[in-house]
């Protein structure tokens, strides 16, 4: 049987007086536990308080597909505290080692309140701490998940046209191999300087085509017009020459003109030459098009990092959605119209850029999935008063009566196991309000929207502009 002074031994019990003591052990009881068995379960009401006087302890549950496990020792006070309002355990508690508890009705707690003010102080305070620590593994866990999706898409994006730029650089080489070919035949002939410069001049014209060639039905129009014009005169297998005289976009005419003025010996090896630097334009238009690719979206990490800005500073709320849409390409299927309407006018706040992208990219990604690959992505930025609101809407089926009061709740989800964290419009509402806005949400079948509002940087500015498409 537990003693008054073995309870003293717990730091939140050890100044208290003796009468409180002994109405607390008049009411508790006592507990053994083997090592692996538990003294409660997830999802078992909520009614206990427990004191942890011997042994090791863990807490385990299972939150977004993935297993939380909090370890606990004796002197550590847990469960159900004071003015708490959890109704059922949501993790499940198991014994590590051989062990003794003390357990408190949870129904007594109102009496332990009345009785014993102190202790219900240093209680109140606890579950405070665990609810502000709680909170911010919460956070960084969801930013680690929006991280890693972000970082997903990224990957993807990033991979295409860095393939496409490797690949051309391969077949670079082979192209200049070609030219170089053609060179060897073509100047151990006697060639006159007229047709040289001439030679060179529609090299020169392929080259500078970089950037500009056809593409689909054109292209293939063209590939064969100059397919028959070579053909005419003579060349043999010539797909392959009229393929890269195309796609420089060489025309018809131009060849005809070009072989006129030819010897047969010389325009073999001039046109393999031609043909060859065409290559070279549509290749290194290639790789500067992955290149730059690339580049605008290490742009767009930048931008949407804040990446060398201060914690805080002037975020242009356009400028914010607009790099967070940036940054989620991977979303915006072929089925999913945006569209926008935006102030006039700057909608400037003060704030961390990082934080509120992140609010922005939860929502837009809520909105996006809500619709199932097909619907209207509505993007809505004024200014009202002394507010700018950033409005994020979908054409999807709506959030269900049901549950929409629960949709700002900690780990509440309606996905499946592993597919949500159930964090994300949690930890928004908790950056929103970390910004002194607020959030506001309209729901029905084809018309779902979440309307931030965020304090502008002054309260005084131009009257709120109708909106523009951009």
């Amino acid at each position: 049987m537990i003693t008054s002074s073995e309870l003293r031994a717990i730091p939140a019990f050890s100044d208290l007086p003796e009468d409180q003591i002994d109405w607390f052990l008049s009411h508790a009881e006592e507990a053994f536990l083997e090592a692996g068995s538990a003294f409660v379960r997830q999802g078992d009401p909520a009614d206990w308080m427990f004191v942890f006087l011997e042994g090791m302890y863990q807490w385990r549950g299972e939150f977004g597909g993935d297993t939380v496990a909090i370890p606990a020792q004796a002197g550590e006070v847990s469960g159900v505290f004071p003015f708490s309002r959890m109704k059922q355990f949501t993790v499940s508690g198991v014994a590590m080692t051989d062990g003794r508890i003390l357990k408190f009705p949870a129904a007594r707690l109102p009496e332990l309140i009345q009785k014993m003010p102190g202790l219900t102080t240093r209680l109140v305070a606890m579950m405070s701490d665990r609810i502000r620590e709680g909170t911010r593994i919460e956070q960084q866990r969801d930013r680690l998940v929006s991280l890693g999706k972000l970082a997903a898409g990224f990957a993807h994006e990033l991979n295409n046209p860095a393939s496409a730029a490797k690949r051309a650089t391969t077949q670079l080489a082979k192209a200049v191999e070609k030219m170089r070919a053609a060179n060897a035949i073509l100047w151990r002939q006697s060639v006159e300087e007229t047709v040289k410069t001439r030679i060179e001049a529609e090299e020169a014209a392929v080259m500078r085509s970089w950037g500009t060639h056809q593409e689909g039905v054109a292209l293939s129009d063209l590939e064969d017009a100059l397919d028959r014009t070579l053909r005419d005169h003579g060349f043999a297998d010539s797909w392959e020459l009229s393929a890269a005289l195309a796609r420089a976009g060489m025309q018809p005419a131009t060849l005809r003109a070009l072989l006129s003025d030819l010897e047969r010996d010389t325009a073999v090896p001039a046109i393999a030459r031609i043909a060859a630097a065409a290559e070279v334009s549509v290749l290194l238009g290639m790789i500067e098009s992955g290149t730059s690719r690339v580049s605008d979206l290490i742009q767009v990490v930048k931008e949407y990092t804040y990446l060398g800005q201060a914690p805080t500073q002037c975020v242009d709320l356009v400028a914010s959605v607009e790099t967070t849409l940036a940054a989620l390409p991977h979303l915006l299927q072929a089925g999913i119209e945006v569209r926008r309407d935006y102030a006039k006018d700057p909608v400037e706040v003060n704030g961390a850029g990082t934080e509120l992208n992140q609010v922005w990219a939860n929502l837009i990604e809520n909105a996006i999935e809500a619709m199932a690959g097909r619907g209207q992505l509505r993007l809505r930025i004024s200014r009202e008063d002394r507010f700018g609101v950033v409005e994020i809407g979908d054409s999807g089926a709506g959030i269900p009566e049901a549950v929409r009061p629960h949709i700002f709740d900690p780990f509440f989800t309606t996905k499946g196991v592993g597919e949500g964290t159930g964090l994300g419009l949690s930890t928004v509402q908790t950056i929103v309000r970390k910004h002194g806005g607020h959030m506001m949400v309209d729901s029905r079948p084809g018309d779902t929207r979440f309307q931030v509002w965020l304090p502008l940087m002054a309260a005084a500015g131009s009257e709120s502009s109708e909106g523009v498409e951009r």
